[in-house]
């Protein structure tokens, strides 16, 4: 991170609060909202989700200030990534894979709330059927099964060839109980939101209870600080996206180029997810791969996509309020 905190003037001076619309709904979410802002090393974003407090929004601001008033070096031109699959039905599957040309590997949401076990098989069937058998396929349950749930789940997905299942459980002791029942089932288990949400993002990884860890460069505190938590974990790491715009997804692709394992596409195609972005430009997966650059921002798509008056006053709110956490600290 850059040694000294921005000035609220300084931070602020160049901010932009939008509204992108979502092709399809995710994670609850149909409209992604953002800050982007403007500091000496380039365009950097603060986008926590809205129900996080200023507590856990505060490692998203130090990312946001990691990246626009530092220096990265991009380490590759380029990164794999994989398709996102919401938990959509079977018939639109093949349309929205449509979207990641050139990708070889899936992520699938299941467990959502609302759809059950055998939406969930559908789904992965028909990823599978559409992109072949030498594609990875991953499942993400964001937490939301019991390990008894879990189980039952990946057996059912077994079949279909899992890369990793990634947080099929809430906790970390869910997580090393379920990873040592279904041991037999070749699935390994991934952990993010033990990763990015946890107080130690390393304690997963110290209690055995995953074999991939999922890292998001903005809730760890920016790409240096989880490029130091990747070093640290001993496990494979996979770097992911936390629904960024255009920018966001700039500031992942230069930590997934500095320090992911190889082998594994990284989660940051999902600016194919959004209707708009914020940049002309936008890191859109090509060949299976998204470029690792900095977006340059489009004035006309900072208008077009800005938040309501209310809904901007309520994010510069927050990140005063935060940026006086981060001075406190």
């Amino acid at each position: 991170m850059a040694d000294v905190l921005p000035d609220l003037a300084e931070l602020t001076a160049d901010a932009h609060v939008v509204a992108l619309p979502m092709r399809v709904r995710f994670r609850g979410i149909t409209t992604r909202e953002a800050v982007v802002l403007r500091g000496p090393s380039g365009w950097t974003e603060f986008s926590p989700f809205v129900e996080y407090d200023d507590a856990e929004a505060a490692a998203w601001l130090r990312g946001a200030i990691d990246f626009g008033w530092t220096e990265h070096e991009p380490a590759a031109d380029s990164v794999p990534v994989n398709a996102t699959v919401p938990a959509i039905t079977p018939d639109a599957v093949a349309a929205l894979l449509a979207r990641y040309p050139g990708c070889s590997t899936a992520k699938v949401k299941v467990a959502e709330p609302g759809t059950t076990v055998d939406d969930d098989v559908a789904r992965v069937a028909e990823v599978r059927r559409v992109m072949g058998p030498s594609a990875a396929v991953r499942v993400d349950a964001n937490g939301l099964w019991s390990v008894d749930q879990a189980a039952e789940a990946l057996e059912r997905l077994a079949p279909f060839d899992l890369q990793y299942a990634e947080q099929p459980c809430r906790t970390v002791p869910e997580l090393a109980a379920l990873r040592s029942r279904t041991a037999g089932l070749g699935i390994r288990i991934a952990a993010d939101e033990s990763v990015r949400k946890a107080a130690d993002p390393l304690a997963v990884a110290r209690a055995g209870a995953a074999d991939v860890l999922v890292v998001k460069a903005q809730p760890l505190g920016g790409v240096t600080a989880a490029r130091a938590v990747i070093a640290e974990a001993g496990l494979p790491c996979v770097v992911s996206s936390a629904l960024d715009t255009s920018v966001g997804l700039g500031m992942g692709a230069f930590l997934a180029a500095a320090a992911m394992s190889p082998g594994y596409a990284a989660g940051l195609g999902t600016a194919a997810m959004f209707a708009s972005d914020v940049t002309a430009d936008p890191l859109l997966p090509v060949g299976g791969r998204v470029p690792v650059r900095r977006a340059t921002v489009s004035s006309d798509l900072l208008d077009r996509n800005a938040a309501s008056p209310e809904r901007t006053a309520w994010w510069l709110a927050r990140l005063e309020r935060v940026h006086t956490l981060l001075a406190a600290a």
